[in-house]
C-alpha cells in the first residue's frame, strides 16, 4: 500500500512484508468494494497532518508545518493535483533541506487502496520520495521513467490473507479502475503478492496504519555508506549531505504531484 506508517522502511509501494512465512497463491474470492474514501485537490491537506519532528530515518531533512509549508510553496493544489515538494533554493540549510512528511488522518485495516500519481520524485542521487521502492533495483517505470509517461496507478489490496500490488502505466488503467467498480480479480497477476500462513496472521501485524507520503534526503535509506559509496557516480559526489545541501537547483524534480487517493472497503468493513 502507500507508504502507510511504520512500514515504508521494509516495502514502500502500497505494500507491507515482514516475516511471511510463504508467498503461493491463494484461493479467489471474489470481492465488492464500494468508496470509503477519497482524497484530492479538493480537501487533502484538510485530512492529512503535517510532521515536523525529527526524521525518524536520520535523514538530513527539516520537516516543516502546514503553514511554513504552504507560505514557502512546499505544498500547493496545482490543475487539481496535489503537489509535494522541497526548498529547491537555499543554499547550505543549516538544520537540513526543508520538506515535508504528511499522515492521513484516517487509520485503516484492511481494504483496496488506488493511488493515481502523475510525479514522483525524480532520479536525484541522495533523495527518497517514500510511498513506495523499486524493490532494490532502478526500473524503467520508477523515478524519471515513471514521470516521463506522465505516472500511473498503484493499486493495493489488503485482506487478511494476503497484500497484492499492482502498478498500471496511465494508458493501460483498467477501466473499472477508471469508472470507480475496481475488481483485483479482473487485472491479471499482481506485481507483488504476500501471503499470511498458519504460522504468519497478517492481522495480528497489520492494522491502524496511515497514509504516509515524504521526500528525504541522505539519512538511512539512500546516505548510508553501503549505498552511497557503491555507486561510483554518487561517490564522486562527495558526501550525501554537502552534496544535497551545496545543491538545490538539482532539486526541483523532488516533488510528488497526486492526482487522487480512493480507499475501497468491502461491505459490512
Amino acid at each position: 500500500m502507500f507508504t502507510v506508517q511504520r512500514i515504508t522502511e521494509i516495502m514502500r509501494i502500497f505494500a507491507f512484508a515482514t516475516g511471511f512465512a510463504a508467498i503461493v497463491q491463494a484461493p479467489a474470492v471474489r470481492a465488492q468494494y464500494t468508496l470509503s474514501d477519497r482524497y484530492d485537490s479538493s480537501n487533502f491537506f484538510s485530512t492529512f497532518d503535517f510532521f515536523n519532528e525529527e526524521d525518524p530515518t536520520h535523514g538530513f531533512v527539516e520537516y516543516v508545518d502546514a503553514t511554513t509549508a504552504k507560505s514557502q510553496g512546499l505544498v500547493a493544489y496545482v490543475d487539481n493535483a496535489i503537489y509535494m515538494g522541497v526548498d529547491y533554493k537555499t543554499q547550505n540549510p543549516q538544520n537540513g533541506r526543508k520538506s515535508v512528511r504528511v499522515h492521513s488522518q484516517q487509520s485503516f485495516t484492511h481494504g483496496l487502496f488506488i493511488a493515481d500519481i502523475a510525479h514522483m520524485p525524480g532520479s536525484i542521487p541522495g533523495c527518497t520520495g517514500r510511498l513506495w521502492s523499486d524493490y532494490g533495483r532502478e526500473s524503467e517505470l520508477w523515478r524519471d521513467g515513471f514521470n516521463s509517461i506522465n505516472g500511473g496507478v498503484y493499486a493495493t489490496e489488503w485482506t487478511s490473507e494476503y497484500i497484492a500490488v499492482w502498478f498500471f502505466q496511465r494508458d493501460r488503467i483498467p477501466g473499472d479502475i477508471r469508472s470507480g467498480v475496481p475488481d483485483p480479480l479482473s487485472w491479471g497477476p499482481a506485481t507483488a503478492r504476500f501471503n499470511g500462513s498458519n504460522g504468519c496472521h497478517l492481522d495480528d501485524h497489520f492494522k491502524d496504519h496511515r497514509i504516509v507520503f515524504d521526500i528525504t534526503f541522505c539519512g538511512d535509506w539512500a546516505g548510508s555508506p553501503e549505498v552511497w559509496y557503491s555507486n561510483p557516480q554518487t561517490a564522486a559526489l562527495g558526501e550525501c549531505k554537502s552534496y544535497i545541501a551545496s545543491n538545490p537547483s538539482h532539486l526541483r524534480e523532488a516533488y510528488w504531484l497526486i492526482k487522487s487517493i480512493e480507499v475501497y472497503q468491502q461491505g459490512g468493513q
